[in-house]
């Protein structure tokens, strides 16, 4: 029970954050996106069903907090938790390059679904600008946050996980 609390306050607080404070610490109108720090990295720990269930509810947030599409954000932000789920089996305590490397492709992945369902689909096909203006900045970015993020993740996970030896 006190672990799906936290985590439910972390997808609150990740949604929040991401609509209110990120476009203050946004760079060049880049900015980190902590529901993939949130979703990957519970993913990366808990396996994809958990993954999945931080995804949606990140996403769904943030298409209430943010407006727009109802499901926009939970679509993409739940199959970013099951397919990072898959890496549950190659998870290290002591290693943090894989968290960052697997933050790092599902934030790539979220700007390519981006590119495609807003920008794409209007006519402007200009894929190597939007790659290297957005995407990739906006992936080194949300990895530099994750470096320090993906730590309260990791906390809140051991806290909270049962060991039964």
């Amino acid at each position: 029970m006190k672990r799906k609390f936290l985590i439910g306050l972390l997808c609150v607080l990740a949604a929040l954050l991401q609509t209110t404070l990120m476009p203050y610490v946004a760079v060049a109108s880049i900015r980190p996106n902590l529901p993939v720090i949130l979703t990957a990295s519970f993913a990366l720990m808990c396996g994809s069903k958990t993954g999945m269930i931080v995804g949606f509810s990140s996403g769904i947030l943030l298409d209430v907090f943010g407006g727009g599409i109802l499901g926009f954000y939970a679509l993409i932000y739940t199959w970013i938790g099951y397919l990072a789920g898959y890496t549950y089996r190659i998870f290290y305590d002591d290693d943090i390059k894989t968290p960052l490397l697997l933050i790092g492709i599902c934030d790539l992945g979220y700007g390519i679904y981006q590119y495609v369902t807003t920008f794409m689909i209007r006519g402007r096909v200009n894929v190597f600008f939007y790659l290297v203006r957005v995407i990739i900045p906006e992936m080194i970015y949300t990895v530099i946050f994750a470096v320090f993020l993906y730590q309260l993740n990791y906390y809140v996970n051991k806290k909270t996980t049962r060991t039964y030896f």
